[in-house]
């Protein structure tokens, strides 16, 4: 019979992310951001390859990412609404761990495979500090689409790219419940 852990069930059944912008001090420090990403790096990784890393983005790196989004925006001639939208992120945050996506040649897994796993790192993170007791968003938006964001920004390498930044902070409110799928209307039993 399995053992069920009921705690972690219920965690997992009621969690909710917290919007970025009522994010705010104080964030965690290095020493508590590690076991963050520790339990994040625990992710299904197919093959071993480690197809992800961190990038932790603290307040001077996020007015710096904010410029670049601003100029990013004009290039890529982005409305005022878009490019403010596109910068926000980086204006209100304060402590943020972009997942960038590392495609790593495999004859055995296949490259969506490792985005996939790049996409459960940035879950595993936000539930992670969820569950440490900060609030956290996971968001992405044009800056994180956009290979000149990710390049001047970033200084990323053709074969990566951002799978998400994962925003974190103290909880200075409480974010509305809203409305969850109907398991039912979703599920197919073959």
């Amino acid at each position: 019979m399995p053992t069920p852990d009921p705690a972690t069930l219920a965690f997992l059944q009621n969690r909710r992310s917290r919007h970025a912008k009522t994010l705010g001090l104080p964030v965690p420090d290095a020493e508590a951001l590690r076991p963050l990403l520790t339990a994040a790096a625990r992710t299904p990784d197919h093959g071993k390859l480690e197809p992800w890393r961190f990038v932790v983005i603290d307040r001077a790196a996020m007015a710096r990412l904010a410029e670049v989004a601003e100029k990013r925006g004009a290039a890529l001639g982005l409305g005022p609404e878009d490019t403010a939208k596109g910068r926000g992120q980086f204006d209100q945050g304060n402590l943020a761990v972009a997942v960038i996506e590392v495609q790593k040649p495999s004859p055995k897994i296949p490259p969506l495979e490792q985005t996939y796993s790049a996409g459960a790192v940035c879950l595993a993170l936000l539930n992670a500090a969820l569950a440490a007791g900060w609030g956290a968003n996971w968001l992405s938006g044009w800056p994180s689409h956009d290979r000149g964001f990710m390049e001047e920004g970033f200084a990323l390498a053709p074969h990566e790219r951002i799978a998400g930044i994962i925003h974190i902070g103290t909880e200075t409110a409480a974010p509305p419940e809203r409305p969850r799928p109907d398991i039912d209307e979703i599920t197919t039993w073959l």
